[in-house]
């Protein structure tokens, strides 16, 4: 089974969304953890975006990325930019990728939604790419 760990600044609205759609739409063969470079709380209005496409977030941890150890992935995706902060040993796993998607902190609920639907395409493209 492939691993990936999605990581972000604080593992608590991006990173916490793609998690979630991995666990569902990974159906079992890909399993997600997600980090931050430091860890934080998820973001309500996260689990709330989520719950409305029916994806239960609500039991996901935010994480400190240095609680893991990089040897354990296969794949590592940046959601934030942040790839350039990570230690090396993460931006060499078999698959990096850094998405850069925007951060809805402090935004309107639309941009919550925005970003999720964002979040889900790169999910799914990645699945098919680790399949």
């Amino acid at each position: 089974m492939k691993k990936v760990m999605f990581v972000c600044k604080h593992n608590s609205r991006r990173s916490q969304m793609a998690e979630g759609f991995m666990r569902i739409l990974g159906d079992g063969k890909i399993a997600a953890s997600s980090s931050g470079l430091a860890a934080s709380e998820v973001d309500p209005i996260t689990v709330e975006v989520m719950a409305e496409i029916g994806i239960d977030i609500s039991n996901q941890n935010s994480q400190a990325l240095s609680n893991f150890n990089p040897e354990d992935y296969d794949a590592v995706i940046s959601l934030c930019g942040c790839g350039v902060n990570l230690p090396e040993a993460w931006v060499l796993r078999e698959v990096f990728e850094d998405w850069q998607l925007d951060d809805p902190a402090g935004q309107s609920i639309a941009t919550f939604r925005r970003v999720r639907d964002e979040v889900k395409e790169r999910v799914v493209k990645l699945i098919a790419s680790l399949s």
